[in-house]
């Protein structure tokens, strides 16, 4: 059904990874998790990569493989700090249709209930609020679609993503040349 890539977007815990297997198994697309890719291609975890190399040197990685990425027919899950990286960003943008799961503060507070261990992109001493309040716009300015999260199930939210990526074809507002 949609030919051009899908990029989830959000904050660390918002259930980008869940919902992307879902709708990926929903629209018959592959599937990819670009902190899964980072992962394997570094041999070691997000937080060891961080806490080892360095934030620099994981975003260098980071822009490297969602760079990498060829949009037809996959759904992508991005990590939270993917929107850091305006270069990463443009070129998702020109593969891929970006969706922003939404959430508000208190939800992201209890998801990330393992926030010092997880392997999120932060310099030290900022508070999940900080991340959330300096991620939040760039979430906003580089989606073309945005699902609130809250109170829904990862189904629900597919089904809810699957909807507004039909409203915006059928009205062209995401343009597919093919």
């Amino acid at each position: 059904m949609h030919q051009k890539g899908i990029a989830l977007i959000g904050m660390p815990g918002i259930g980008k990874s869940t919902v992307g297997i879902l709708l990926a198994n929903t629209l018959g697309m592959r599937f990819v998790d670009t902190d899964i890719l980072i992962q394997e291609k570094e041999g070691a975890t997000l937080i060891d990569i961080i806490r080892d190399r360095g934030i620099e040197r994981f975003q260098r990685i980071e822009e490297e493989v969602l760079s990498g990425l060829s949009g037809d027919g996959t759904v992508i899950a991005t990590g939270g700090s993917a929107v850091l990286l305006p270069a990463a960003m443009k070129h998702l943008a020109e593969i891929a249709d970006i969706v922003y799961l939404e959430a508000d503060l208190m939800l992201i507070r209890k998801r990330l209930w393992n926030f010092k261990t997880r392997g999120i992109v932060s310099t030290p001493g900022k508070t999940i609020t900080d991340i959330f309040n300096e991620r939040r716009p760039l979430y906003r300015k580089y989606s073309k679609i945005k699902v609130r999260v809250r109170g829904k199930k990862p189904g629900q939210i597919v089904s809810e993503i699957v909807d507004r990526l039909k409203e915006t074809e059928m009205s062209g507002g995401l343009g597919d040349d093919a």
